[in-house]
């Protein structure tokens, strides 16, 4: 699942300016989800900027903005779309895009993609993936410092953690607290003093 936040409407506004046809496209996995672009957040979004004197045309509902098929996909779900001159996309940075690759119009963003994240039950995990290309999570049993680690310490922990707790985020379990101990309980702990070396960011 893809973590996203919504930005604020100030810098959402800038776009719509001078706009007449504005459509909105949501999202109905992730972002649905994460609650920054399901249908109540569609709604919002579309009253806040009526109210701002930016009346929407129109808004439609795919499965997945990242997975839209087609502008015709989009037509078949509302017809006003074909008259859009600029659209909001209520998704992650994928969905902005597959939206934009398949329109002539200006398209963008109302959300900051975060990470990737998972859902256990019917809440949403953050920041469980950073998706670097790089994968060594099988190293520390499923657990990823790189995505969970502010500092993305890779032979960790760091000296400023304290009582498990994370140095930089306080409210957080440092991430090496929780690998440390998810290792010692399968017996895996040996495999914690292999050195890990940097990641390459140039990829």
């Amino acid at each position: 699942m893809i973590i996203t936040k919504t930005k604020p409407f100030e810098e959402i506004l800038p776009f719509v300016e001078g706009r007449k046809n504005i459509f909105i496209v949501g999202c109905n996995v992730c972002a649905a989800k994460m609650k920054t672009g399901g249908e109540p957040e569609v709604l919002e979004l579309a009253d806040r900027l009526a109210t701002a004197g930016h009346p929407i045309l129109g808004w439609v509902m795919p499965t997945a903005a990242c997975s839209v098929r087609s502008f015709d996909h989009l037509v078949e779900k509302n017809e006003k779309i074909k008259d859009a001159d600029c659209i909001l996309v209520m998704g992650c940075g994928s969905g902005t895009s597959v939206v934009s690759s398949v329109t002539d119009v200006p398209v963008t963003g109302t959300n900051d993609t975060m990470s990737l994240g998972g859902c256990l039950g019917v809440n949403p995990s953050e920041n469980l993936c950073v998706m670097c290309g790089e994968c060594n999570i099988g190293d520390f049993s499923g657990i990823c410092p790189t995505s969970r680690c502010p500092k993305s310490q890779m032979n960790g922990p760091c000296g400023g953690s304290k009582n498990g707790k994370c140095e930089v985020m306080r409210e957080n379990d440092c991430v090496w607290y929780l690998i440390e101990k998810k290792m010692d309980s399968i017996h895996l702990m040996p495999m914690l003093q292999d050195i890990q070396m940097p990641k390459n960011h140039k990829v």
